[in-house]
């Protein structure tokens, strides 16, 4: 017969309220007691029955990770990564792509208050009403949603100024920004601020195409800028796939890189996918999942986290930038 609850608190001495707060590590039990426990646990080889547990606690042990679309390398590795990460704190991931349907990520919203799943980490185009996030353990990726929910994001503004600042010294002078405007309030912008910070440092002229578009829209965008600054010999651009599609139209066009054209991604070092060596700011990846997800089994256990967690990139070299 398998061992009990109850058997525990007889070979323990203390009472079965006592041995069921210890099983699910809460409070109130002091340190002697909780190892008296624990010794009668082992000794009684006792294992706890997982499913009753979590129906006790309203646990599914499940998370969701939200993001706009699956086939896109920055949203693949963050997957790994968080999926990773969970399992070593006993959690299984979903993975959800909201296909930028606002409704698909209410519904997880839905899921979390119905106890369908635990919390979720969110990588969204959209703005969601604060109150309606009371309660819910939910992560954010670089957008911000309010005071009680938390985000991850990396060192947008310093690390695009130096970028910028890197082309200038290898002889840039007409500078462009291109770029993919969030709907919502996110750290995403300061890229876009520091760059006028930049080209109102050395009194240039501003170029720059920024706009709301969807994940499909990149080639058409890529088309209207070049034909509107043709002139342009360095472009910062703010995200990965942009910089792919910047780069092949550039080259169509008879532009050689980087002698008539320099370029720097927010993010591009994902090989596999990429058609060019980009001159890049590599966000950590990694370590933006792992902290996604400790914050989250944080809000999930409820306990105090912080807001904001910014975390350092890493400017790396390629070859669609002058090097002398």
């Amino acid at each position: 017969m398998a061992t009990t609850i109850k058997d525990i608190a007889k070979y323990a001495g203390v009472g079965v309220g006592t041995v069921s707060r210890v099983i699910n590590n809460e409070k109130g039990v002091g340190q002697k007691t909780r190892e008296k426990v624990l010794d009668a646990m082992k000794t009684l080889n006792y294992q706890p029955n997982n499913m009753a547990m979590q129906l006790r606690r309203n646990a599914t042990r499940i998370i969701a990770l939200l993001v706009p679309v699956v086939n896109h390398p920055f949203f693949a590795k963050l997957a790994y990564y968080i999926e990773d990460e969970a399992d070593k704190f006993g959690y299984s991931v979903i993975l959800v792509s909201s296909q930028q349907r606002v409704e698909r990520e209410a519904e997880i919203i839905k899921k979390i208050k119905h106890r369908e799943v635990d919390g979720a980490v969110f990588v969204t185009h959209y703005m969601h009403d604060e109150k309606e996030l009371d309660n819910c353990p939910i992560i954010s990726i670089d957008r911000a949603f309010g005071e009680s929910t938390p985000y991850v994001t990396s060192d947008n503004y310093d690390s695009t100024t130096k970028a910028i600042e890197y082309m200038i010294k290898r002889g840039a002078k007409r500078i462009a920004f291109l770029g993919s405007k969030p709907e919502v309030k996110s750290e995403v912008t300061e890229r876009e601020r520091a760059y006028l910070d930049v080209m109102k440092k050395h009194d240039m002229p501003v170029r720059i195409v920024n706009e709301v578009m969807k994940h499909g829209e990149e080639a058409t965008v890529v088309a209207g800028f070049l034909e509107k600054y043709s002139d342009v010999d360095g472009v910062f651009v703010s995200g990965y796939t942009l910089s792919q599609f910047l780069y092949e139209a550039a080259t169509e066009l008879g532009k050689k890189i980087p002698e008539d054209l320099q370029i720097i991604s927010y993010d591009g070092i994902f090989k596999p996918w990429g058609i060019a060596n980009l001159t890049c700011i590599e966000q950590p990846i990694e370590e933006m999942a792992r902290q996604a997800v400790s914050l989250l089994i944080k809000k999930i256990r409820k306990e105090e986290t912080c807001i904001r967690t910014v975390l350092k990139t890493k400017f790396v070299l390629g070859t669609t930038t002058k090097n002398a």
